[in-house]
């Protein structure tokens, strides 16, 4: 086999692959000896069918696909050892590629276009000064996550007057004109209404001081204008039941839920971090402040990273690229969304692109790696903050074993963890090689900084 590589301007290659009779003849004759031995033709025994006829039935389907067995595996391995930096797979040559008679011996030629990668230095030192914004964790931030907690690990229970956000359940009957029951109407027992989420304000003062027993006589289209769908599941009923409703309704409390959360005491503290972790409420606010930090460091790392690509894009400027050969790799990767979908997404993929290669850099420069334990590590870190977010802090080794294991099975999600494993190590390693610029700031500040807003 003969492979020759030219790219006069660096990013479009042209590759030529010629593959001879000797590079394939070996692989198609065992092919075709092992169908000979299983193919059942009339009129002869298993293994017994002449090699003419099973070379006249499968011998040209053997070779295509041995041929591009070749082609895929040589046109690699030729990109892998001259370090050619490939983007996306190669395409036939619209213009040089010539009709092959796969019937005959050959020699067969194939002609690719290659997109090329543009040459640059992806480069940092101490001389390169990148914001770092290290949240603080104030008493509010505290505060927040142990009102957070107490809700969790809060509960329903009876009222004897309507306030703020308590439920309101009983049963509606629907009214004619003259303010009684419609015969036939629509009737609806164990309704529930939460009145601080009803839209219209005189609608919603019809509720103010209810107590079980009450009976409020209110419109359901007028308490949720335009939301049908909000109507229809209060009235149990189907939506197209509720488009021409107009009646008013009257709603007879049963029963007042109020949602009360947990008290700030040890039951909450073992509750969250298991039984006798926690002594008091300055040594749970101390555990939760300590969590925090961990947590927000890896915002702070996060935020770092995106700081990187923005200074690392602008130091190494415009690139040139392939466009017109990319634009053909990123359709026949997307056949069925055809050349419109490419044009409106292609500066993006463009963009994505060029931090994707400058990362390459970055990572083989700092001589990031990664192993099974690094992405099993990130799996189990990102459960175990999904748990928090319940309120679940001390969730058994063993069950968070199992929720890793089960997230590892599917390719996609490994895919994710490898990502996240590769980022975490570069943003440590590029913590140590740049000259941070340390700002402190509020969460809200922070937040509104990951929103495009101003610096706090």
């Amino acid at each position: 086999m003969n492979i020759q590589f030219e790219s006069a301007d660096h990013i479009n290659g042209l590759m030529t692959v010629t593959v001879e009779k000797a590079d394939y003849e070996e692989k198609v004759k065992k092919q075709l000896n092992e169908y000979r031995r299983k193919v059942q033709m009339p009129g002869f025994r298993p293994g017994m069918v002449p090699m003419g006829l099973v070379k006249k039935q499968y011998g040209t389907a053997v070779k295509v696909e041995e041929v591009n067995r070749l082609l895929g595996e040589k046109i690699y391995e030729y990109v892998r050892e001259n370090k050619i930096r490939m983007l996306g797979e190669p395409l036939p040559n619209e213009e040089k590629q010539q009709p092959q008679d796969l019937a005959s011996d050959g020699p067969f030629t194939f002609v690719f276009d290659i997109a090329v990668a543009p040459e640059f230095k992806a480069e940092l030192s101490a001389d390169d000064h990148i914001d770092f914004y290290k949240i603080a964790v104030d008493d509010k931030l505290v505060d927040d996550q142990v009102q957070m907690f107490a809700q969790q690990a809060g509960q329903f229970v009876s009222a004897e007057e309507w306030s703020g956000n308590d439920t309101l359940k009983g049963d509606l009957r629907q009214l004619d004109a003259e303010g009684n029951t419609l015969e036939g109407g629509i009737e609806t027992e164990g309704g529930m209404v939460m009145p601080s989420y009803v839209k219209d304000d005189d609608e919603k003062k019809k509720f103010e001081g209810a107590k079980p027993g009450d009976i409020i006589i209110f419109n359901p289209k007028k308490a949720y204008p335009g939301n049908d769908a909000e109507v229809a599941a209060l009235l149990k009923v189907d939506k197209e039941k509720v488009a021409d409703l107009t009646s008013d309704f009257s709603f007879q409390i049963t029963e007042i839920r109020h949602f009360e959360p947990h008290v700030v005491d040890q039951e909450l503290f073992d509750r969250v971090y298991g039984e006798g972790e926690v002594k008091d409420e300055a040594d749970f606010r101390q555990k939760i402040a300590e969590g925090m930090k961990e947590q927000l460091v890896s915002n702070s790392d996060y935020r770092f990273l995106q700081d990187v690509r923005k200074y690392m894009e602008e130091k190494v400027g415009e690139l040139t690229f392939p466009e017109a050969l990319l634009k053909r790799v990123m359709l026949n990767n997307n056949k069925d969304k055809g050349e419109e979908y490419v044009e409106k997404n292609f500066d993006a993929s463009i963009k994505q692109l060029k931090w994707h290669l400058i990362k390459e850099q970055l990572v083989e420069v700092n001589e990031v790696k990664i192993d099974d334990d690094d992405v099993k590590q990130v799996a189990r870190d990102g459960i175990r903050l999904q748990f928090a977010q319940y309120g679940m802090s001390n969730v058994p080794d063993d069950v968070l074993e199992n929720y890793v294991n089960e997230q590892l099975k599917k390719r996609e999600n490994v895919d994710q963890f490898i990502d996240r494993a590769v980022d975490m190590k570069l943003t440590e390693a590029l913590k140590k090689v740049v000259t941070l610029e340390t700002k402190e700031v509020t969460l809200d500040e922070f937040n509104k900084l990951m929103q495009g807003g101003q610096e706090g």
